[in-house]
């Protein structure tokens, strides 16, 4: 059984970095494509980032040169690194293996200002 579960998610002033974690079990993960998104508030999940099987990564606009995907096919876990958050990141991130379209159940980050 295919599991993806996130984790990192915390409380954090504004202007603080935080990584988030999406540990994939259950199948070859190295062999995915994996992706971050955040839940908006009218549920629909908004694209962040992309990695692919090569580590060619992919970003929506709003967070270019501020968060970072990478991963490690060894623990087979996407990151999401996040820089100089604000209040208007706050949500809940979920990771998906994109190339068999699952995600995990997200985690959630807060950003005080």
């Amino acid at each position: 059984q295919v599991q993806l579960v996130e984790s990192g998610g915390a409380l954090v002033p504004a202007g603080k970095s935080l990584t988030l974690s999406c540990e994939v079990s259950g199948r070859f993960f190295s062999a995915d494509t994996g992706g971050w998104y955040r839940r908006a508030p009218d549920g629909r999940h908004d694209f962040l980032a992309l990695i692919h099987v090569d580590g060619l990564t992919t970003y929506h606009d709003s967070v270019k040169g501020q968060f970072t995907i990478s991963r490690d096919n060894t623990k087979s876990t996407v990151f999401l690194h996040m820089h100089d958050l604000k209040p208007g990141h706050t949500g809940v991130y979920l990771c998906k293996d994109v190339t068999i379209d699952y995600w995990g159940q997200g985690t959630h980050v807060t950003v005080s200002s």
